[in-house]
């Protein structure tokens, strides 16, 4: 019997060798029978006079109006909350006129797909033309599916950016056989998010179209951030948008040759599909019951939004993006470091994952320097929290640097609301092997209680409480190097503090552990600092286990303090470098991985 490992040596060349081959006569008939299929019909004689009524479009409107070369207000919403931004998202839908630009990493076949796809092939039936960029690698896989939104409507078109093989679905020897075959062009993602109405009315941040992001998922939802804005950039949205469109690794669905396949096979009597089943179904039809309801609109959001004198849309181009690239390729990363470069106070960073990009700790240590008594908060996950742990691993590996050189206070989120003392009994029947769904995320790790449980991932940076950027850039090598990014920089000190606001109860006792420096022990002090600096240095090895800093918690008789108080250590107690995780874990999951990943950061 021949063994795996042998089996898929010799199967990926094969997959190279067949990947190379095209198929232009599959794709031909796939085209043909897409373009004979697609409905045409309308369900509108004009799609404005069936769209919904909404405060947003006479906002626009007004906005609009009131914009010329020297002036271009725009109103602005935060977006915290999922369920709700949800409802408003479908609601824009709804209201769209004209035109529905939609821009994700993530498009996944769950109940807020699905509920957002149907809703996109409404307004296209009505009259909006409306276009959806995926990028191919998390997004829907389902080829039967794809292969009826191809010819679903004349009006609605979907893309998939950068296939693997030019298929919407990627098979795990395909995986293998990309990452061997075309490394970098596999490892080249589009994280772009953008969801745009009519040129005017745009939703961007850090939410991709998937269940957890907006609190609808049974086992790990993220906290998220969105941005809403309304104005002339959003001219500016669709200009980058375009770009991407008309990319050349932007492909329609009939030239992905599994759902041309599918195409073809149905032929000009395709089946109907059954309607998809939800798994939250009361909760997609009180979304739905808000999105129809003008008034928990208008109260919601629309009364509470904030007219600013200035934003500005920034995207990367949907170019190749290696370091070593052209300047232009790194747009996003470059703008976010002179951002931070500019502060003179307090910088406020939220992010996923504390692993920073070349530009952007290079601009953190000139600041040090210039300012040394400029504060940088930094909310972040904590190894509980991250479906991430081989990221986390890595941020882990570079504790000292950020509190030592860098002078961060660094907040990591915890997976459940409230307080965490460590007095919560093992599961065993949590394996510790678990699959990524059974732990919560996609490479969480066991805790050591059951549960529903969260994770951050919003990006929002505050500088000086007077300048904001939300979006998708995680302020890492990833989303330096290999990632197209984009998001809204925001000058105007009421939404700053207001961002600034959400940052701040996101770092409170109930939300997150203080990472903080441990106290001192005499000459043992510097030495282990000695050989954990020296041990942190090398790329692929870091095996001193004795760390600089540890997680700590507020004591319940004691109000919140910074590390650098020196009152810190009475009002806080140690709970170790990583509190809730199973014990076992961490040496398995976070030591082998600081030990061996260090030169992994810029792909993980």
């Amino acid at each position: 019997m021949m063994r795996p490992i042998v089996a898929i040596a010799l199967a990926i060349p094969v997959l190279l060798l067949s990947a190379c081959v095209s198929n232009p006569v599959l794709i031909s008939r796939a085209n043909g029978l897409v373009e004979e299929l697609r409905e045409t019909s309308l369900t509108c004689a004009a799609a404005h006079a069936c769209a919904v009524d909404s405060p947003y479009q006479a906002i626009a409107a007004d906005l609009l109006a009131r914009s010329n070369e020297h002036a271009a207000p725009h109103a602005v919403n935060l977006l915290d909350a999922g369920e709700p931004s949800l409802a408003l998202r479908i609601h824009l839908i709804r209201a769209a006129r004209e035109s529905i630009e939609v821009q994700s990493f993530i498009f996944a076949n769950d109940d807020v797909g699905i509920f957002t796809l149907a809703e996109l092939l409404a307004a296209a039936r009505r009259g909006v033309r409306v276009r959806v960029l995926v990028d191919q690698l998390f997004s829907i896989d389902n080829r039967e599916l794809l292969a009826q939104l191809a010819r679903a409507h004349v009006n609605f078109e979907l893309r998939v950016y950068n296939p693997t093989f030019d298929e919407a679905a990627t098979q795990p020897l395909e995986f293998a056989a990309g990452i061997i075959c075309c490394f970098l062009k596999f490892n080249q993602r589009a994280h772009n998010k953008l969801l745009l109405i009519d040129q005017r009315i745009a939703i961007v941040g850090g939410r991709n179209v998937e269940d957890r992001y907006f609190d609808l998922d049974s086992e790990y939802n993220y906290r998220d951030r969105d941005l809403l804005v309304v104005g002339v950039e959003g001219r500016v949205m669709r200009r980058s948008f375009e770009a991407f469109w008309r990319h050349e690794r932007a492909r329609p669905l009939a030239a992905l040759r599994d759902v041309a396949e599918r195409i073809v096979r149905a032929g000009r009597d395709p089946k109907p599909r059954p309607a998809p089943s939800m798994r939250h179904a009361e909760r997609i039809a009180l979304a739905s019951a808000r999105a129809d309801d003008v008034e928990f609109i208008r109260n919601t959001f629309a009364t509470r939004h904030l007219e600013v004198a200035r934003v500005q849309y920034f995207s990367d181009p949907p170019h190749e993006r290696v370091r070593g690239s052209q300047p232009q390729r790194v747009e996003v990363s470059q703008q976010i470091a002179d951002l931070i470069g500019a502060a003179e106070r307090e910088v406020v960073v939220q992010t996923p994952y504390l692993i920073l990009s070349d530009p952007g700790r290079e601009a953190f240590e000139t600041l040090r320097k210039d300012h040394p008594d400029l504060r940088v908060i930094v909310s972040t996950n904590s190894l509980a929290a991250t479906d991430a742990f081989p990221v986390y691993a890595i941020s882990h590996k570079h504790r000292r640097l950020h509190l030592q050189k860098l002078g961060f206070e660094i907040y990591e989120y915890k997976p459940y609301v409230g307080r965490s003392d460590a007095v919560f009994k093992f599961n065993p029947r949590l394996s510790l092997f678990g699959s990524a769904r059974a732990l919560g995320g996609r490479h969480a790790v066991p805790l050591k209680r059951t549960g529903p449980r969260r994770g951050l991932h919003a990006k929002s940076i505050v500088v000086d409480a007077e300048v904001s950027l939300i979006g998708s850039h995680n302020f890492d090598p990833r989303s330096h190097g290999f990632n197209t990014e984009n998001g809204v920089i925001i000058w105007d000190r009421s939404f700053a503090a207001a961002l600034r606001n959400s940052i701040m109860t996101d770092i409170g006792p109930n939300q997150s552990w203080v990472v903080a420096r441990k106290p001192d022990k005499a000459i043992l002090t510097p030495i282990n600092q000695t050989i954990e600096t020296i041990s942190e240095k090398i790329p692929f090895f870091d095996i001193w286990l004795w760390r600089y800093a540890t997680s700590y918690e507020l004591r319940p008789d004691c109000s919140p303090l910074r590390p650098s108080d020196p009152r810190f250590h009475d009002c806080y107690v140690r709970v170790g470098d990583f509190p809730e995780v199973n014990l076992s874990a961490k040496g398995i999951y976070t030591r082998l991985i600081t030990a061996f990943g260090g030169g992994l950061a810029p792909i993980l």
